[in-house]
């Protein structure tokens, strides 16, 4: 197993001696030529995530030209059998009447959603025109022992209580990172995988009152909830990201996790399990109460 590390400190000690590493930016035409040599599978995961402070280029070097990059240097290794390329469902944005399934309109509100669409939609047509073996998984929310995006939301139950905008309970959709792991491995060597499209989530969606329940529930605290309007958050959130890219620091309030709590995420995932017999081990609640452990075992909570 080869992977490609922007910065070796955040490399596990244990995966040190286990994976072939090559060091640099995974938009860097010589990391990906020397990653890529003889190579049968690319497992393509990389992501400009939750940096407030990325220039919106970066996203794009990210998100659309490390895919470019990877994909024809995919094309030219002798005997390559997948590319799994990993987009998000965030591509469908805040999706109207949901649940929504592969098929929905796409319809993404952020630098971090457009460009991964633009990456997902050029690595298809490059696909389909060159004939490289493709299959796209799109998850939902992660969840897990070492996930920290989801981890104020678990704060918030800690204490006790949490905003609901505009007095709006979000649909949710998650998946647990293990259960995410074997769908994409599933993808590369399923042969129903190729040249498909799929959302890859729990078999039913949530929403953010059941989910700050349960998780209060798990930390014996009763969780209140409070309706706030949204407009004078945003505003301030606009305020604080502004400022904070001019100091340099990571905001503790921004736009897009505002957003977060008033677009609704809910998926058909039918599509994964009928076409690659795909089953989630990890249920919702089963998920949330590994990743409170996690977070206690860790110290984050």
């Amino acid at each position: 197993m080869r992977a490609i590390a922007r910065d070796p400190s955040r490399i596990p000690p244990d995966q040190l001696e286990t994976v072939d590493w090559v060091l640099g930016n995974v938009y860097d035409e010589q990391v990906v030529t020397q990653a890529m040599q003889g190579t049968h599978y690319v497992f393509h995961v990389a992501a400009c995530f939750r940096d407030a402070g990325a220039e919106d280029e970066e996203y794009r070097r990210v998100h659309v030209l490390s895919t470019q990059l990877l994909a024809r240097a995919a094309l030219a290794q002798p005997g390559f059998r997948r590319f799994v390329h990993v987009s998000t469902g965030g591509v469908h944005g805040h999706i109207e009447n949901p649940p929504a399934n592969e098929d929905a309109p796409y319809a993404p509100d952020d630098v971090y959603q457009r460009t991964k669409l633009e990456g997902e939609l050029w690595v298809r047509e490059f696909a389909e025109r060159e004939g490289l073996p493709l299959a796209v998984v799109r998850p939902a929310p992660i969840m897990g022992p070492g996930d920290r995006r989801l981890l104020k939301l678990f704060k918030f139950a800690r204490l006790g209580f949490f905003p609901l905008l505009d007095g709006h309970n979000t649909l949710y959709h998650l998946i647990h990172v293990e259960d995410l792991a074997a769908c994409i491995l599933l993808c590369a060597h399923h042969p129903a995988a190729e040249g498909e499209v799929f959302l890859c989530g729990n078999t039913e969606p949530t929403d953010v009152v059941t989910i700050l329940t349960q998780i209060g529930n798990l930390l014996g605290k009763r969780v209140r909830f409070v309706s706030l309007p949204s407009a004078p958050l945003f505003l301030l959130a606009d305020g604080v990201e502004w400022l904070s890219k001019r100091l340099g620091i990571e905001p503790i309030l921004y736009r897009r996790r505002l957003a977060f709590f008033t677009k609704d995420r809910a998926f058909d995932t039918r599509k994964v399990r009928e076409h690659l017999g795909f089953s989630p081990r990890f249920t919702n609640e089963t998920g949330i109460a590994d990743t409170v452990r996690g977070y206690l075992k860790a110290g984050w909570l």
